[in-house]
């Protein structure tokens, strides 16, 4: 058995995160268009373009699963979906 070196340990590591961030930009890419579909069926139907309630419970979500980085995520995240405000 030959051991790893550091070196492509590193190598294989970053691989895999470019992996995980191209799934997450095609989840994100997803949610915007999801969320597009939201705010046009609100907006069509006579209401608000963003239900703000909804969107505290996304950051309580994103805060309770990733602490308050978690909350900075979910704000990024609403305004790539929604605009800003």
């Amino acid at each position: 058995m030959t051991a790893v070196s550091p070196e492509a340990a590193i190598a294989d590591a970053r691989e895999r995160i470019d992996v995980l961030d191209d799934r997450i930009i095609g989840l994100v890419q997803e949610r915007m268009a999801v969320s597009a579909v939201v705010q046009q069926t609100r907006i069509a139907s006579g209401g608000r373009r963003v239900s703000l309630s909804r969107e505290m419970e996304i950051l309580g979500r994103y805060r309770d699963a990733l602490g308050k980085p978690g909350t900075s995520l979910a704000m990024t995240l609403l305004e790539l979906c929604r605009g800003r405000v």
